[in-house]
Order: structure tokens, then sequence, then C-alpha cells
């Protein structure tokens, strides 16, 4: 599959292409089709692994390589307990199994705990596409969900630099050291990405 002319392509024709790399990787296709069960409100698969995905397809890579963990998102601003949050971190666990990392948040409350852990407040997001929004890079602030089967993708800075494995800041809300932290680390795990300096 030629990521170079779909970056090019219409929205339509990119989606179905990360439909087929996100299927052919056997916890993503999992993940996709056990929370499109569940009963969660607003939720994504996004950011680290969905792009793993599209870069480990892009340079040759199995699927799964370089991915620490499977971030999923909702948005239940009717529970912002950490017990829920935590308890469907563990109903999500139980289905994809142990050895798969999972990181669920529930974006409507990341406000309640951003200012301490990267030092500014934020106020509380309207929606789990609103945080996405925000997230470190161009080509990471992507979430995919799955319903009725059918690929759903929020790409609020489109698709371009994900298939094209570009890095490029989303100065939205991340610092410079966290961006530059997360460059380097994707930079180390596929060489051959293009990383726009901040």
């Amino acid at each position: 599959m030629d990521l170079d002319g779909l970056a090019e392509a219409s929205c339509e024709h990119q989606v179905a292409a990360i439909d087929e790399i996100l299927r052919a990787d056997p916890v993503l296709d999992l993940l996709l089709d056990v929370l499109e069960t569940l009963p969660l409100p607003d939720w994504y698969v996004g950011a680290g692994a969905v792009a793993a995905a599209v870069w480990n397809h892009r340079f040759g890579l199995p699927p799964g390589t370089a991915v620490r963990d499977y971030d999923v998102v909702y948005y239940d601003p009717a529970d912002l307990s950490a017990e829920r949050e935590r308890a469907v971190e563990l109903a999500v666990q139980a289905v994809v199994g142990e050895n798969v990392a999972i990181d669920v948040t529930n974006e409507a409350r990341v406000h309640l705990w951003y200012g301490e852990r990267f030092g500014r407040s934020i106020p509380q997001y309207a929606s789990s596409q609103a945080a996405i929004a925000t997230w470190p890079s161009t080509a990471t602030s992507v979430g995919v969900r799955r319903s009725g089967g059918r690929l759903e993708v929020y790409a609020p800075h489109g698709l371009r630099d994900l298939l094209l494995g570009v890095v490029r800041p989303n100065r939205t809300l991340v610092t410079r050291e966290v961006y530059e932290a997360k460059a380097t680390r994707w930079r180390n795990a596929w060489p051959s990405l293009t990383v726009i300096p901040w």
C-alpha cells in the first residue's frame, strides 16, 4: 500500500487504508471490536498506538513494534471518579488480556489532574474530540473507533502527516519539552520519520 500516494487521496480512501492497517494489527483489531460492545460514551482508541500501526506498516515492521500501551479515551462527565476510570480499564484489560498494556482515560476528568502533572491548569474538555485535538503532534492527534463494524476516524489536523511519517508539533496545549521527548522516542523507534522541530 502506497502511503505517500494516500496522503493526497480523498478522506474516504485514507480511512479505508487505515482501517486495513488496523485490521492487520491483532491487538488493535481486537481492541476496536471489544470497545464497540462496551457501553462507553464518546470513546476512541488513539495517539501512539494508532500512529505506531501506520508507521510500522510504512516502514515494514511487524504490528505492535514500539507500542508502549494502547490509549483508550472516553468522555463521561457524569462520573469523574478515578475509581470508575479504573473499572473501565480493568474491564477492557480483562478482554484483551494481561499481556497488552492499556491506558484508559476519561477525558472529562483530565482537568482535575493536568495542572499537578504538567504545571498548568486547563478547563474541562467538552468531549473526547476536544481532547484529541490537543495531543502532542499532528500525526498522533488521531482517534479511531468502530461503529457497526465501520471505522470512524477523528483527525482534526488531517491524516497527511500520519501517512507520510511526519512528526509535527501541535502547540495547542503541550509544552516543547513534552513534544521533544515524544518526538525523540518515536524517532528512535522509527528512524526514517521526519521530525519537525518545535
